[in-house]
């Protein structure tokens, strides 16, 4: 992120300095800005933008962390979890049903479908480092590590509760308008990335890994390294599955919701805020959680994310905001986007495809650029999509260097391919789906 973020100033620097070594004030114009001038102008505008959004945001972020506290205090995550074991046990047949890793997969990929990023991190820490237990080759990806890497990078979102509350920031009349459109994408992107995952594991031949006890110590794991993989305790229900009818039924019902998607998406949009008010709050009374107190609790999480991203958000907003005025992104993104508009994804939307995969903070502030941009705004649909795109895809090579450096994998097979595939579709779909239910303006 420092060479991208130093790269992005320094072009903009340098094209704006060439650009006012020719530039000639227009004639009967007095308000024209030189080159450079704009770029100053520009900077000090977006670092103001910058703060107003993360001081809009932090209500929204508060509310929904609030709902989601609640959410996994009544037991949500272990509901998810037993109902994925039964399916993730036929997709990974390497790991034994009732090893560690298994449970830190389960808990991982439901904390990703709940908008959890946070909580999703550590339970994929603790899968790869229970998955490396069953690694007989140190430093090589398995068959089982690389798809779950690539299922990570894809994973099914239900609720993408961070893009929710940021469109919702920046004035959206309709802030969860991208669940239904976040819902196919990452489907088709997670599909892709099994496919993807099982016809390329040959192509990168390793030997199966020997199956270990589930309590049994890596003997070639350091102290340090053993009390890691504890960081992150599983809770006890995850181990428990539903039967295996229960879970190819959700599964149905969730294939089923793409028709429903593309056909009633607009109709069902503005209830799904208050529909997870209640929901999540019945459902904590239910569980007899006390939803006002947990409540509370998770907006005040809320409170601190709000305020601890507003000096990413500064960054990020000055460098893309520089970029802009600078004119050196019509000059990257303009032949490109002239291509790619005819497939439904506009010169606005390109930098956000292309960045996703790159940098996480770095998406984020493109897509507050976007949706900020009064000429654009959340409910057009360059915003639908810009959204839909951050909101169903992830950081690749961060959740590589970051996953795979806690074991030490360094040859990582077709883990890389995989994903990366599986955002290119992830990017498809959301075109598709956008384009299916709120069109090209």
């Amino acid at each position: 992120m420092n060479v991208i973020f130093f790269g992005i100033v320094l072009v903009s620097f340098v094209v704006a300095a060439i650009r006012q070594g020719t530039w000639v004030a227009p004639t009967g114009s007095a308000d024209a800005h030189a080159p450079m001038q704009a770029l100053g102008l520009g900077m000090i505008d977006t670092a103001g933008h910058a703060v107003t959004l993360a001081i809009g945001l932090i209500g929204v972020m508060g509310l929904f962390l609030g709902l989601m506290k609640v959410a996994e205090a009544g037991g949500l995550l272990r509901v998810i979890a037993r109902v994925l074991r039964p399916l993730l046990v036929r997709l990974f047949p390497e790991v034994p049903p009732d090893h560690p890793a298994m449970g830190a997969i389960i808990m991982n990929l439901a904390a990703n479908a709940l908008g959890l990023g946070n909580a999703a991190t550590p339970f994929g820490i603790r899968a790869m480092q229970e998955l490396d237990r069953l690694n007989p080759h140190k430093g090589t990806a398995t068959n089982a590590m690389a798809l779950f890497l690539a299922i990570n990078t894809s994973s099914i979102t239900l609720l993408p509760t961070g893009v929710i509350a940021l469109r919702a920031a920046a004035g959206s009349s309709d802030a969860a308008g991208i669940v239904p459109t976040t819902l196919v994408a990452t489907i088709c992107s997670t599909a892709v990335a099994i496919v993807a995952c099982k016809l390329l594991q040959g192509r990168f031949a390793s030997p199966p890994p020997t199956a270990v006890a589930s309590g049994e110590q890596d003997e070639e794991a350091s102290p340090d390294e053993r009390a890691d993989t504890v960081e992150a305790p599983l809770p006890e229900a995850s181990d428990d599955a539903y039967p295996g009818w229960v879970s190819a039924l959700v599964l149905l019902v969730v294939v089923a919701l793409v028709p429903l998607t593309v056909a009633f998406g607009k109709t069902i949009a503005p209830w799904i805020v208050p529909g997870l008010m209640v929901g999540f709050l019945g459902f904590g009374m239910v569980k007899r959680v006390r939803v006002y107190e947990v409540f509370v609790e998770g907006a005040r999480d809320g409170f601190n994310v709000a305020v601890r991203i507003i000096p990413y958000l500064v960054a990020i907003l000055v460098a893309v905001g520089m970029f802009r005025s600078s004119g050196a992104m019509d000059m990257l993104i303009g032949p490109i986007g002239a291509i790619t508009s005819h497939v439904g994804l506009p010169t606005d939307a390109l930098p956000m495809a292309l960045m996703r995969p790159l940098s996480g903070s770095g998406a984020y502030g493109i897509l507050a650029s976007i949706i900020q941009d009064p000429s654009i705004g959340p409910d057009s649909y360059t915003g639908y999509l810009v959204s839909t795109i951050q909101g169903s895809t992830e950081t690749t090579f961060y959740v590589l260097a970051v996953y795979f450096g806690a074991v030490g994998i360094r040859r990582v097979r077709h883990a890389l391919p995989c994903a990366l595939l599986a955002d290119v579709a992830g990017v498809a779909a959301a075109v598709a789906i956008c384009l299916a239910l709120y069109g090209q303006a």
